[in-house]
């Protein structure tokens, strides 16, 4: 949300515009650190490692100057070891110095740090001629960690080829700012427009250079509005003035697409994808702002690329502050890598099956009146949905955990009545807190000392959307926790268990800060400078949040909360949306790789606002808007209050029609959704997935992002252009895919001219798989429950298929003690066979149990010629009938066996005759 009124822009000296302006925020060129680090040479780094030995199983050194330095103290580097195939390397000051370099805490999961290798012994060998020997140690079954100790290099290699995969310091690039006391004479301030940052501490940067090897593209680093895969930012054949990519966490509204300028969110991770070699992924954990380069070929005119090199892909990390604490991802598969990524900063959170479904949200439904209206309306025009949401216009005096009593005197009857009908509602919960002395949550923070301070020691105090505010030091685990006992029921007067949580301008977004954020030289918790933190900030603020939710519901109800700000781990406590785009097809267009980057980056949880925050869409855009957003992991409709109202009953009988059908598609995959998002949860693999992510080997699919997969059965493509007739659909793999509203087979490997029509965008299921749907649709996905399931069989050229069914209670944490269904469904030789692949629950109580059964089987794919079907147990024959392929369309005939009536609860086979 973003846009503030004119009165207040003035009076904070933010630009009235409605629109980004390039001024307001750093370039490369106006951030020192970044453009002392891009100013460096090849071969700069003059540091060797020395006293290399192994303590409390990891390997460790000091890297020493090659030339003796009186101002440079020597740097420790400790190297460790964890299980599947990841490495972690950090290099750190000695701690005789002013102070503490910042480590960013609670963002890697105490459980693994717990799978970790204790080394015992380092084997010594000379490697590419070099006169001294270079420290191998073990890092799993075919590959090893190398520390190279004249020139200082870390890689990973394939034990026995040689091979690189990823590498730090190749091209001699690293750089580490020491602290040191300040001297008469020094002038550490940095100046941007109005604003002076006092710099207590001096320069204290850090930079170096990472090689991916084997590498076609490098994907990740969110958050940019760019191509999914990322372009070369310099480079003989990149435009002279090209910037980093940055990672600056910023309130941006209308933000431009095609832009390496950083926005809401922040997250060091890259993955690298190649035909050669597989994937791979590096991880920098430091909240610092950092920029990043992607380094075109032929970026060094110097340098001598060898034949094994020419995948290579170099890129150059640069940080204002922190320490290198740095982790290696070996893949070799791109699963693998997120796999492994997930299992550092911690797998998705679990969310409950409402949050799934589509949410509405406008900013602002006016009063209570408004809010009946529109769920009435919902009803009238046959149109589910599950979450109602409230911006800032409901609160007392842009007071958060208050609300306007004259607009909203009745807040706990009117989320009652939406629970009645299995709905939900969101209110918006933002980080600034209004400084009014009438006002609990200020004084109670005031009196604890609870707030950021100033670089005086002085609580900070900047404009917001409740005027002169301060912000709550969340890096405190102690404020943290006072924070999330502000949602108990008895201290979110108006709450109840049906209400759920929006974190929006938790960049933070200060409107008259540089940059529209907090001061660099703002003081936190334990003297940490703001400059050290920003990246994460965000990222406390939306974990208290959900802490305050589970203990709302004593720990048995699984939070939801929307934020917009993000860090590395985020996945654990919720939601992410893109922020504040626009009503333009180049934002629908881009909306697609930015929240697939989120995907691969641990943001499993993600969407874009449907139809464009700012501005009002015509009604082709909103439409084809609602027919992408439909497969977003994140299903939201959202615009600001100077749009006109369009909720989709607003634009004539077809027009509703066609957004009714794109809401009415995600209620009916939603089981297909939630098997997706528990796949999430247990290993990191995304629901929306890059094309490569499921066909690693075909190039054609290495730089696609405007179509994208659903889990490994669905592949969707955006319509992106005005009154466009026929787009071009690439379908990988070798096997068919089978168009979702025709059932009509196209072949794979193949790019297809796609005739478009009005009423959808071009999807399909892949051959091979079996998907999960639920034809019957209600109000809402909690009166779904117990509705009958269809399965969807699409054979592949071996008349085999497979597929996954995940249930349990849609709410609670009991699926962790096993209270949960999951089926495996296969098509082989004739046959469909139902098997658990569940935990047993001999001897345990809290089983989940359904009697939802399968209604009807579509059989796409089947050789000609079956009749019959014989369903055991009970020895019960059925016909194969034609019948529709949609329920509610009525329309298409597909093979279909009617009313098997088999629980979903219990193994069974149906054998084709």
């Amino acid at each position: 949300m973003r846009g503030p009124p004119l009165v207040l822009l003035l009076l904070v000296l933010v630009t009235s515009s409605y629109s980004w302006k390039k001024e307001e925020f750093r370039n490369c060129n106006q951030t020192p650190f970044c453009k002392r680090a891009r100013s460096r040479q090849p071969g700069s780094s003059n540091l060797r490692a020395t006293d290399v030995s192994i303590s409390d199983g990891d390997l460790i050194s000091k890297l020493v100057p090659k030339e003796e330095n009186p101002e440079s103290k020597p740097l420790l580097l400790t190297l460790s070891v964890y299980q599947d195939g990841v490495m972690r390397v950090k290099i750190d000051e000695d701690q005789n110095n002013p102070k503490k370099r910042f480590e960013v805490p609670e963002v890697i999961e105490e459980d693994f740090l717990n799978t970790k290798l204790w080394l015992t012994r380092v084997e010594e060998e000379q490697i590419d001629g070099d006169s001294s020997f270079s420290s191998i140690v073990y890092l799993s079954d075919g590959y090893e960690g190398v520390l190279r100790h004249d020139p200082f290099e870390v890689f990973v290699r394939e034990k026995g080829s040689g091979k690189r995969v990823l590498s730090i310091n190749s091209n001699g690039l690293f750089d580490f700012e020491q602290l040191r006391e300040k001297k008469e004479g020094d002038d550490w301030e940095e100046r941007f427009r109005s604003h002076t940052d006092t710099r207590p501490y001096g320069p204290q940067s850090i930079s170096f250079d990472v090689s991916f090897y084997g590498a076609d593209f490098v994907y990740g680093i969110p958050e940019h509005a760019t191509s999914l895969s990322l372009k070369p930012t310099r480079g003989p054949n990149v435009e002279e003035h090209t910037e980093p990519y940055r990672l600056f966490n910023l309130d941006v509204f209308e933000y431009l697409h095609e832009s390496p300028f950083g926005l809401y969110g922040s997250i060091p991770f890259m993955i690298s994808h190649g035909k050669a070699r597989g994937s791979s992924g590096f991880f920098w954990l430091n909240a610092a702002e950092m920029q990043i380069d992607v380094l075109g070929s032929g970026w060094n005119s110097n340098e001598i690329m060898l034949p094994s090199d020419k995948h290579r892909i170099d890129t150059l990390w640069m940080t204002e502050a922190g320490v290198v604490d740095t982790f290696f991802f070996i893949g070799p598969g791109p699963k693998d890598v997120v796999r492994q990524y997930t299992s550092v900063t911690g797998r998705p959170s679990m969310p409950q099956l409402f949050a799934t479904a589509y949410h509405q949200c406008r900013w602002n439904y006016r009063d209570e009146e408004d809010v009946y209206n529109v769920d009435s309306n919902f009803d009238e025009h046959d149109i589910p949905y599950d979450v109602l949401w409230l911006d800032i216009e409901h609160t007392d005096g842009k007071k958060y955990f208050t609300w306007d009593r004259v607009l909203f005197p009745n807040p706990e009857e009117m989320q009652n009545k939406l629970a009645a009908k299995g709905r939900h509602m969101v209110t918006i919960v933002d980080p600034h807190i209004k400084r009014d002395e009438s006002y609990h949550i200020h004084k109670e923070a005031s009196e604890k000392g609870y707030y950021v301070k100033d670089a005086t020691g002085k609580d900070y105090d900047g404009w917001c959307w409740s005027g002169s505010s301060s912000y709550t030091d969340l890096l405190n685990p102690e404020i943290r926790s006072w924070w999330s006992d502000k949602f108990s029921l008895d201290s979110y007067v108006g709450s109840t268990k049906y209400l759920y949580i929006w974190n929006d301008m938790n960049e933070p977004s200060v409107f008259n800060g540089p940059e529209v954020t907090m001061p660099r030289d703002a003081l936190h918790h334990g003297g940490v400078e703001h400059r050290e933190l920003h990246n994460s900030y965000g990222y406390y603020f939306q974990m208290a949040t959900s802490d305050g939710l589970l203990k709302r519901g004593d720990g048995k109800d699984r939070p939801f909360v929307l934020a917009r700000a993000f860090f590395a781990g985020s996945q654990r406590y919720g939601a992410i949306w893109t922020g504040d785009n626009t009503a333009e097809w180049e934002h629908l267009r881009v909306s697609v790789p930015m929240v697939l980057t989120l995907s691969i980056s641990g943001i499993v949880f993600s969407g874009a606002d449907v139809g464009g925050f700012f501005g009002n869409p015509d009604t082709e855009l909103l439409v084809r808007w609602y027919q992408v957003g439909a497969y977003y992991p994140f299903f939201r409709g959202h615009a600001h209050h100077d749009t006109k109202r369009r909720e989709p009953w607003l634009f004539g009988e077809r027009n509703t029609q066609l957004m009714r059908e794109a809401i009415h598609v995600r209620y009916m995959y939603l089981p297909y959704f939630y098997t997706l998002f528990r796949e999430a949860n247990s290993s990191g693999t995304p629901i929306a997935r890059p094309l490569w992510m499921e066909f690693p080997g075909d190039e054609k699919s290495f730089s696609n992002d405007e179509a994208f997969m659903v889990g490994n059965g669905l592949l969707v493509q955006g319509v992106y252009t005005e009154k466009a007739k026929h787009v071009s659909v690439y379908l990988p793999g070798e096997e068919s895919w089978y168009d979702l509203r025709s059932a009509s087979a196209y072949k794979g490997g193949h790019t297809h001219k796609y005739e478009v029509s009005e009423d959808s965008v071009p999807s399909f299921q892949r051959a091979g798989t079996i998907i999960p749907r639920k034809d019957r649709l209600r109000r809402s996905s909690t009166q779904m429950e117990n509705d009958p399931y269809t399965l969807v069989i699409a054979l592949n050229s071996s008349q085999a298929a497979e597929g996954e069914l995940y249930v349990d209670d849609g709410k609670s944490f009991e699926f962790k003690q096993g209270a949960f269904i999951h089926r495996r469904f296969t098509f082989s030789n004739g046959k469909l066979i139902s098997s658990n692949v569940a935990p047993s629950t001999a001897g345990r109580s809290n089983i989940f149990s359904s009697e939802c059964t399968v209604e009807r089987i579509i059989l796409l794919g089947l050789s000609p010629g079956a009749k019959t079907a014989l369903i055991e147990p009970g020895n019960k024959q059925v016909e194969i009938e034609l019948g529709p392929l949609f329920i509610q369309e009525n329309r298409g005939s597909v093979l279909t066996i009617r009313k098997p009536n088999v629980r979903i609860t219990d193994d069974w086979s149906i054998q084709i005759l």
